[in-house]
């Protein structure tokens, strides 16, 4: 097992996965600017052996690649086959050896604090190497914690939390070296154990782990069966047992690079953000908890690890490819029916979820409809993180049906079969995404959309630019897929005014074909959106409210469920209420060139 981040870097370089920038470099913006442009140009692993300002080394993108990823987790395959025994407990028998390490990895081991090589050395908050990501950002941010917490009712690791919930370590108002801010989104288990202590009136105490065994970074982003904790999946992982030390009332990883170490109170919050988040906007200033410092250590050795997040694809999307990997395949046996399921990254994880599912319900009506596809859609929405899930299409796992992982075909065939007066669910006023500001402003709350498709196709979608009349304020109509287009429309002033300026746009339109075009997507940069499939996919779905913003030529409402004759009509404009787009600093931009092509990286674009 690899037990620190230096270790991490020694396997990298022994395989050419590595490279050392020996100069000096500024964390605020500038470091994670080489980060994100020498993983945009495919270069390895990143260890910064000087960071103004910190005693400490940096490293970034050691989870870059999926084979570098791999390099660093010793047990990924053999725990990709264990997970499987849940579809097919059988195979056990075949691998017995494997069980039985894995039972015994599971079991963290105890050692002594005087042996943790974490509680060795002492520090504080500022000389910390965290990089400030992006312009807006409110502070320097840990970008790759360990977040432990356990449950007040039954105190020890086994029924323990360890999630990736981001840390601000200054600014705003926090008390300098006392304070940080804990941001933890709605669903998450640590939410379960902050609940609990402020019922009990206990204290909060929490451990933060930066670095370590890569399992334990790896553990806290897998989204786990609700009472397996991360830290012994964490173990089978990386094959070896995570060894646990004690500092006062609190359970540390005894490997970790860095460990800060304090207490919640559940009652109090204090703003925490801007932050420059993994859908390519800022998320903003809101209040969260904070934790009150009661100390922080570091490894003798001890390397900083971060990773930079922003408009995908960044390095998390990697995790996401791992995640689907070891997770995709026992999915299924969670949800009768369900076939697969495919989060999008680059419409920013939550925002678009596609699945396919068997549909064997007795087809008593003449026309073939969705029936076990919406039980199985709601079941998703059911489903640990999918709850986050915006919009789900999903389609019947029929012979002409494609994969999910086929993003573009996908939606084609959800186009080419749904029936806009029947096949689109709402679900309103309901929680959203902490990340997501597409839904009126308004923090975890908004809106989901299910789209069921299935049967033979009934329209074929154009491919030539049909002969549109455009109304006063639109303009640049572009053709993104076929059967769908792309308008630039009014810049937008209220919900009520883009349904007028739908309503415009279809008297304008009365015969449009809508076998040849099921889409109209309203934007402010129709070429942007439509230069590729991936923009396409950000822009639209991450600034797509459902309920706000999906409108229809020939809309009705029959017993409370809304449909249209179609086109179908999403308004992807940017709305007062969404959060800035993340756009770097031009010099630090231009400084991490500099830097990079000082070390042999070539950056393009």
């Amino acid at each position: 097992m690899i037990r620190s981040t230096a270790e991490a870097c020694q396997r990298l370089e022994e395989q050419g996965q590595l490279l050392r920038i020996k100069e000096e470099v500024d964390p605020d913006l500038v470091m994670a600017q080489v980060a994100l442009l020498a993983q945009a140009a495919g270069a390895p692993a990143l260890l910064f052996e000087k960071v103004k300002g910190s005693p400490f080394k940096a490293a970034a993108n050691l989870f870059g690649t999926a084979k570098r990823a791999k390099i660093l987790l010793d047990g990924f395959d053999r725990t990709a086959r264990l997970l499987t025994l849940k579809k097919d407990p059988s195979r056990a028998i075949k691998m017995p050896l494997d069980c039985l390490r894995a039972g015994w990895q599971l079991l963290p081991q105890k050692i002594a604090a005087e042996k943790a090589p974490v509680l060795l050395g002492n520090t504080t908050l500022s000389k910390l190497p965290a990089p400030r990501c992006w312009p807006l950002d409110g502070g320097p941010f840990v970008t790759l914690p360990q977040v432990y917490t356990e449950d007040p009712t039954a105190p020890g690791w086994k029924k323990s939390n360890l999630g990736m919930y981001r840390v601000q370590l200054g600014g705003n108002d926090y008390v300098p070296e006392r304070e940080c801010g804990l941001h933890y989104q709605i669903h998450r288990g640590i939410g379960v154990h902050h609940e609990a202590h402020r019922r009990l009136g206990k204290p909060f105490r929490v451990a933060i782990f930066v670095g370590g065994p890569p399992a334990m970074s790896f553990s806290a982003v897998m989204p786990l069966p609700e009472g397996m904790p991360e830290i012994a999946f964490a173990g089978v992982l990386g094959e070896g047992r995570i060894r646990l030390s004690r500092w006062r009332d609190w359970n540390v990883a005894a490997d970790a690079d860095f460990c800060i170490i304090g207490t919640i109170d559940p009652e109090r919050l204090k703003p925490e953000g801007p932050f420059g988040d993994h859908l390519g906007y800022y998320s903003l200033t809101h209040d969260f908890p904070l934790l009150n410092v009661e100390a922080v250590f570091h490894r003798p050795d001890a390397i900083w690890p971060f990773t930079v997040v922003g408009r995908p694809p960044q390095e998390d999307s990697v995790f996401g490819e791992l995640i689907h990997d070891l997770a995709g395949p026992i999915l299924p046996t969670e949800i009768p029916g369900l076939v697969e399921a495919h989060a999008v990254d680059a419409a920013g994880v939550h925002p678009l979820l596609l699945a396919k599912a068997r549909e064997r319900y007795t087809p008593y009506a003449e026309v073939e409809r969705p029936q076990e596809i919406l039980t199985v859609a709601h079941a998703l929405l059911g489903k640990g993180q999918l709850s986050l899930a915006k919009v789900i299409l999903i389609a019947r796992d029929q012979q002409d049906c494609p994969s999910t992982h086929d993003e573009g075909a996908f939606l084609d065939f959800i186009l080419c079969r749904a029936d806009f007066r029947r096949d689109l669910h709402f679900t309103t006023q309901t929680t959203a995404d902490t990340l997501d500001y597409s839904c009126g402003g308004i923090v975890n709350q908004g809106s989901k959309l299910v789209i069921a498709a299935c049967g033979p196709a009934r329209r074929s979608p154009g491919t030539e630019m049909p002969g549109l009349v455009l109304p006063v304020g639109f303009r640049d109509p572009v053709l993104a897929r076929p059967g769908i287009l792309c308008l630039k429309a009014p810049t937008f002033t209220s919900t009520a005014a883009a349904g007028a300026e739908v309503r415009a746009l279809e008297s304008c339109n009365p015969s449009l074909d809508l076998m040849k075009w099921p889409l109209i997507v309203l934007c402010d940069d129709p070429a942007f959106c439509a230069k590729n499939l991936h923009n396409f996919l950000w822009t639209v779905f991450t600034r797509l409210d459902p309920a706000r913003d999906v409108h229809g030529f020939g809309e009705e409402i029959i017993d409370k469920h809304w449909g249209c004759a179609g086109p179908l009509v999403f308004d992807a404009r940017l709305k007062p209420w969404n959060a800035p787009e993340l756009v770097a600093d031009p010099a630090s931009v231009e400084t991490a060139r500099e830097i990079l092509k000082r070390h042999g990286v070539i950056c393009h674009g």
